[in-house]
C-alpha cells in the first residue's frame, strides 16, 4: 500500500510538472514552388509540440512564468523530397519586474539551416545523441534560450543550460549540416556556445544580469539606480571588447538591446549622455549614428 501511494504521489508530480516554454513557431515556405503547403503546417505543429510540450528541467514552471519568445523559420531552397534550406529567426523575451513591458533578450538569425523533415514524421531527441539535424537545432537553442533567461535573473544562473548547449554541439561534430563546427564560420552555434562558456567572457554574462536583474527591474521603482546598473553593465561590455573586439556574443548582445538602450538613455542627465555615448560607440562603432540619436533634443 505504501508503495502504491508513493506511486501516485510520484506520478501526481510529474504530471503537475508545467513545461517551460510559450515559444511561437512560424514555418513560411513561400519561397518554394510545388509542394504541399500542408507538408509545412505539419512542420510548423511538429516543431511547436518539440519545443513547447517538452520538459526541459527538473523545475517546475508556473504558466505565468514560462518562458516567451518566436521561432520564425524561413526555408528558401529544396535539396530533395525531404531536404530543405533555409534560415531561422530566434526571439528570446522576458519580463520586466513591475510593468508590461517584455524586452528583448536575445534576437538571432541562424543562417545555417539544413533540415530534413518526413511529413508527420515524429521529432525524436536525447541528450546525448544526434538523431536528426533539426531536433538538434531546436534541443541547442531550446538550451540557449533557457541559459539567457537565467542569466538574466540571477549571475551565471544560465551555466548549466549552456552546458547542455555544448553537449548538443558535441554530438553535433560528425553532421554534414553546416553550423556545428569551429572551422567553419568564426559565427555560428559552436562559437556562440564557446563564448557563453569561455571564463574570459565572463563579464559579458555578468553584464546580461546586471542589465536585467539590477537594471530594468529596478528601473520602476527607482529610475536612476536603475540606470546605474545598466551603466555598469555597459562598461563590463566595453572591458570585455578591450580584451577581444568584435566578439561574436557581443554583438549578439548589441543586436537585442540597442534600440532599447538609446531609449534609456535618450531620458537621461545630459551630464551622463556623453560618457554613455562614447562607451556605445566603442563597443559598436558601425552603429555610431544610432547612438548618436541619445544626444539630439527630440529624444527628451
Amino acid at each position: 500500500m505504501r508503495h502504491l501511494l508513493l506511486f501516485f504521489l510520484l506520478f501526481f508530480t510529474l504530471t503537475l510538472r508545467s513545461q517551460e516554454f510559450m515559444i511561437s513557431v512560424s514555418v513560411n515556405a513561400q519561397q518554394l514552388e510545388g509542394t504541399d503547403i500542408q507538408i509545412f503546417q505539419n512542420l510548423q505543429t511538429s516543431i511547436n509540440e518539440f519545443i513547447n510540450s517538452r520538459n526541459w528541467t527538473n523545475y517546475n514552471f508556473k504558466p505565468d512564468e514560462r518562458i516567451e519568445g518566436t521561432i520564425m523559420i524561413t526555408l528558401s531552397e529544396r535539396l530533395g523530397s525531404d531536404e530543405y534550406k533555409g534560415r531561422m529567426n530566434l526571439i528570446l523575451r522576458r519580463p520586466v519586474y513591475r510593468t508590461n513591458y517584455n524586452c528583448i533578450i536575445l534576437n538571432h538569425v541562424d543562417r545555417d539551416l539544413h533540415i530534413r523533415y518526413i511529413d508527420q514524421q515524429p521529432l525524436d531527441y536525447s541528450d546525448g545523441s544526434f538523431t536528426s539535424n533539426l531536433t538538434s537545432l531546436m534541443a541547442f537553442y531550446a538550451y540557449i534560450f533557457l541559459g539567457f533567461d537565467a542569466d538574466s535573473y540571477s549571475k551565471f544562473g544560465g551555466t548549466p543550460y549552456y552546458e547542455k548547449a555544448m553537449g548538443v554541439v558535441s554530438t553535433a561534430q560528425n553532421a554534414i549540416e553546416k553550423g556545428w563546427k569551429a572551422y567553419e564560420s568564426q559565427r555560428n552555434r559552436y562559437w556562440l556556445i564557446e563564448n557563453l562558456l569561455n571564463g574570459a567572457y565572463s563579464p559579458l554574462r555578468e553584464s546580461i544580469y546586471l542589465y536585467h536583474r539590477r537594471g530594468l527591474d529596478v528601473m520602476t521603482e527607482n529610475m536612476e539606480l536603475g540606470r546605474l546598473a545598466i551603466s555598469e553593465s555597459l562598461e563590463m561590455m566595453r572591458q570585455a571588447n578591450r580584451q577581444r573586439p568584435g566578439l561574436y556574443l557581443m554583438q549578439l548582445l548589441l543586436e537585442a538591446k540597442r534600440d532599447e538602450i538609446v531609449n534609456i538613455y535618450s531620458q537621461a542627465n545630459d551630464m551622463d549622455k556623453p560618457r554613455i555615448v562614447g562607451i556605445l560607440k566603442e563597443i559598436d562603432p558601425a552603429n555610431s549614428s544610432t547612438y548618436q540619436r541619445i544626444m539630439t533634443p527630440q529624444n527628451l
